[in-house]
């Protein structure tokens, strides 16, 4: 019995290798996303020049590049947290990233050591994934009467709550761990 329990749990500790193709999906993933968000832009430049003939198609342009680019940037931050989510994968089931540790370029903000940095450090991009939406469905919308305008002043309100809650959850665990 004890050679059958030790093969069996081999098998159990090394089925959390199968979360390569979790990391590898969300890495392609987000290069995809930022061929998209880079996409977006490019299609502003090609328009840029034209946009300049005519005070109606300024005007068109504008809108447009409006939404291109918080599009774009949508795209980059939803990139980022694929991005973070499959290296923090990796190092949390698969192994350390020690040239991550090593390399003094990088910020440390890809360098994950517990479930719960990747929990905070996913939430963090996650509200600014959500405020970036709310920005680009604000400026696509029509404010014809006062009670949309309560609703967008009620909703940038929220907004800074959620940073300013952020910020306090940051500084906690910042004093938590000193």
């Amino acid at each position: 019995m004890n050679k059958l329990e030790q093969i069996f749990e081999r098998i159990l500790w090394e089925s959390r290798l199968m979360v390569v193709f979790s990391v590898i999906a969300s890495i392609l993933a987000a290069f995809t996303l930022v061929i998209i968000g880079t996409y977006d832009i490019l299609l502003i430049f090609k328009e840029l020049f034209h946009a300049f003939s005519d005070q109606e198609i300024y005007e068109q342009f504008h809108k447009d590049a409006i939404t291109h680019i918080i599009s774009a940037i949508d795209a980059y931050l939803i990139s980022t947290v694929l991005l973070i989510f499959g290296i923090g994968l990796y190092e949390l089931f698969v192994s350390k990233i020690d040239y991550a540790e090593k390399d003094t370029r990088s910020s440390k903000i890809l360098i994950v050591h517990s479930l719960d940095q990747l929990k905070d450090k996913l939430a963090k991009v996650i509200v600014m994934v959500l405020i970036v939406t709310f920005f680009k469905h604000a400026v696509k919308y029509s404010y014809e009467e006062v009670l949309n305008l309560l609703y967008l002043g009620i909703g940038i309100f929220l907004i800074a709550l959620a940073i300013y809650l952020l910020a306090k959850s940051h500084e906690a665990h910042k004093n938590e761990e000193h």
